[in-house]
């Protein structure tokens, strides 16, 4: 059975939650979004982005931003000089920054949810980013991983954090034994009916997907209907190497969705970081926990529809052979393709809507 807690347990740090955002823990490594930066914000999603005179990248390059800094935001415009594929620029202070590898970001604390069904609820970071915690076996905690704005993780209880308020334990998929702690406002439980299925009336048979590398778009069709089309970045070209797996999206007319999970951790699964950044943050070579809304339709490599907070440069290659998407966008695949995803389940499995990918 799940570990159900009172509220009485909780009277105490009840009462500090919803302060969460502007915690100053004690532990040397703890490192949260500023409470007061509300608005239209971007979050830094890679290691640099320019500041440019102009909105174009011939232009005068005027200082840099670095990862994870959040930027205030004038406006967002679509810049005549592009690139064409991806011609969003924002206006921010000093110049302009391209789009690319910057992620909108906003934040919402939430209440806290105390009992829990024995599968976990599913849940969504709703701050820009917040620093997961381990707790090691002499009662120490450790800084692992950032979580980020749009990333999805499975929560089965409430635990007293190291500042003495509501943390949740994450239970992260890809290993039983991978335990961390976020503060408990930073995370919001979705809702199932958020997550109920779109277009039950339509027969199976008559859903079908189609993905285009060339133009790097997707198309939903509902018999000859297009339901969805949008932008995608489809797997970065690569060599064949044997024995190692490619980069590059597979083709085929004949793939299905066959497993379906709203929170997939992706990468080599190596929870302790080795390197830090000047900031004593742990960095990782493609490490990607809580990616949302995974719909696996290539079961060999491992290749599927997903959400994607690491960048914004939708309409060229930029993935690992996934078919990187717009959150919502990939949120909405999840609900309208077979199998069905049932509430509570951390993998639903089955033969699925057809894709093809050429």
């Amino acid at each position: 059975m799940s570990k159900r807690l009172s509220r009485r347990d909780f009277i105490k740090m009840s009462a500090l939650s919803l302060t969460g955002l502007a915690l100053r823990p004690y532990l040397k490594n703890a490192i949260y979004p500023d409470p007061e930066r509300t608005g239209n914000i971007v979050r830094v999603a890679t290691y640099s982005v320019s500041v440019y005179r102009e909105p174009n990248d011939k232009s005068q390059i005027l200082f840099q931003h670095y990862q994870d800094e959040l930027v205030n935001v004038y406006h967002k415009l679509v810049s005549p000089d592009g690139p064409a594929y991806n011609p969003v620029w924002y206006r921010v202070w000093g110049g302009y920054m391209h789009s690319a590898h910057l992620e909108e970001v906003h934040t919402q604390l939430n209440p806290i949810v105390y009992n829990f069904p024995d599968s976990g609820i599913i849940t969504e970071v709703t701050v820009p980013y917040t620093q997961a915690y381990l707790r090691t076996e002499t009662g120490d905690w450790e800084a692992v991983y950032r979580l980020y704005y749009g990333s999805t993780h499975w929560v089965r209880s409430v635990e007293e954090g190291p500042d003495g308020r509501p943390w949740y334990k994450i239970e992260d998929e890809m290993d039983e034994k991978y335990i961390y702690y976020v503060p408990a406002p930073h995370l919001r439980p979705v809702p199932e009916w958020e997550l109920t299925p779109l277009s039950l009336d339509v027969p199976p048979e008559d859903k079908l997907i189609i993905v285009s590398i060339a133009e790097q778009s997707l198309t939903a069709y509902e018999g000859s209907t297009v339901v969805l089309q949008t932008k995608i970045s489809s797997g970065i070209p690569s060599m064949r190497v044997a024995g190692k797996i490619p980069t590059d999206t597979p083709t085929g007319d004949n793939f299905h969705v066959s497993s379906k999970m709203p929170s997939k951790h992706m990468g080599n699964g190596v929870l302790h970081a080795e390197k830090f950044d000047t900031n004593g943050v742990p960095q990782y070579e493609y490490e990607i926990p809580g990616v949302p809304w995974t719909s696996f339709f290539e079961p060999l490599t491992g290749v599927a529809f997903h959400g994607t907070y690491w960048h914004s440069n939708f309409g060229t290659p930029m993935s690992h052979g996934c078919v990187n998407m717009r959150t919502d966008e990939a949120k909405w695949i999840f609900r309208w393709t077979t199998p069905v995803w049932e509430p509570g389940i951390w993998e639903q499995r089955g033969y699925g809507t057809r894709v093809i990918v050429r």
